[in-house]
């Protein structure tokens, strides 16, 4: 009898995510739209350089954020379950990964 290959939920560079997560994630970045359209707004209607570049940097911790959060998801799901299936490879792209984060 044939091994039967585990099916992952990340398999040619697709992520199937749990409906939850998906729906976390889309909302948390539909605020930072929010925010970044409200910075456009600012810069629009004149507002002191100062003014914009606190809510700019609102927006950076923002996408921090979400990229923590991503970056969370795919170590504990992506990476643990290629890990676990003999997927060498997946750990020399999660450094990859994070050594273009941490530019």
């Amino acid at each position: 009898m044939e091994m039967e290959e585990k099916k992952s939920c990340c398999t040619n560079k697709t992520t199937k995510r749990p409906e939850e997560e998906l729906r976390k994630l889309v909302n948390r970045l539909s605020r930072i739209e929010g925010q970044v359209n409200g910075v456009k707004k600012m810069l629009q209607n004149d507002a002191y350089c100062t003014d914009i570049l606190i809510q700019v940097s609102a927006c950076q911790a923002a996408f921090n954020s979400f990229t923590k959060e991503l970056l969370a998801s795919h170590i504990k799901g992506c990476v643990a379950e290629g890990i676990k299936n003999g997927d060498e490879e997946i750990v020399d792209e999660l450094v990859r990964t994070l050594q273009k984060l941490m530019k």
